[in-house]
C-alpha cells in the first residue's frame, strides 16, 4: 500500500487548534497560519495550491462528506457560487476582521480585555475558562479571542454547508478562497502584461 504524504493529514491541526483553543485560547494564534499560508502561497506560485493540497479544513469536510456520508451532496445553490455573493462575503469576513483588529487595538490602548469570542459574527459566547491570565500582554489575548471566533465560525458555516450541500461546498465561498483566486488572477494578468 502507498503511504501517503505528510500533508494528507493536516485535517488533523484542525482538530486539534479547535480543541487547544478551548483550553487555552493562547493557542489560537496558530490560526494565523490558515490566514497567512494560503496568501504566501498563492503570491509566490500563481496557483491555489494551498486550498487544493493543504487546507486542513478541506481535507476534514472530504473525511466527513465523503467516506463518513455526513454530505447530502446536493449542489450549492447557484447564488452562493456567484462573485457578487463570494466577493460580499469576503468583504464582510475582513470587516469583522477589521473589527477584530480594531478591539485588540483598544485592549492594547487600556480597555478591559473582554473574555468572549464573537461566534456566528454575532453572539458573545463568555469564554473564561479559556485565559487564566500569564506572562503575555492583555491584547495579545485579545486578539487569540477574535481570531479563535472567526476560526470556530468558519468551521461551523463549513461543517453546516458539508451537511447540507457537497462535501467541499465551504471552499466555493471561503475568503481565504476567493482571496487566493484574486492574488491568482492578478499574477496571470501581470504575466501577461511583462511578456
Amino acid at each position: 500500500m502507498k503511504k501517503k504524504p505528510w500533508y494528507e493529514y493536516l485535517w488533523i491541526l484542525s482538530i486539534v487548534y479547535l480543541i487547544l483553543g478551548l483550553f487555552n485560547i493562547i493557542f489560537a494564534w496558530m490560526g494565523m497560519l490558515c490566514f497567512l499560508a494560503p496568501l504566501i502561497i498563492s503570491s509566490v506560485t500563481g496557483n491555489k495550491t494551498y486550498c487544493h493540497k493543504y487546507c486542513g479544513k478541506a481535507q476534514l469536510l472530504n473525511i466527513l462528506g465523503h467516506r463518513l456520508h455526513l454530505s447530502k451532496n446536493n449542489p450549492l445553490p447557484a447564488f452562493l457560487k456567484s462573485k457578487w455573493f463570494r466577493y460580499g462575503f469576503l468583504l464582510f469576513f475582513l470587516t469583522m476582521f477589521g473589527t477584530m483588529l480594531f478591539n485588540t487595538y483598544l485592549v492594547f490602548a487600556g480597555k478591559n480585555l473582554q473574555q468572549a469570542i464573537l461566534l456566528l459574527w454575532t453572539f458573545r459566547v463568555p469564554w473564561e475558562f479559556a485565559y487564566h491570565g500569564s506572562l503575555i500582554s492583555p491584547w495579545f489575548a485579545q486578539f487569540a479571542f477574535g481570531l479563535y471566533g472567526l476560526m470556530l465560525t468558519s468551521t461551523i458555516l463549513s461543517l453546516a454547508a458539508m451537511l447540507l450541500f457537497k462535501p467541499r461546498s465551504w471552499c466555493v465561498i471561503c475568503p481565504m478562497g476567493t482571496m487566493t483566486q484574486g492574488i491568482c488572477h492578478l499574477r496571470s494578468l501581470s504575466a501577461v502584461e511583462i511578456s
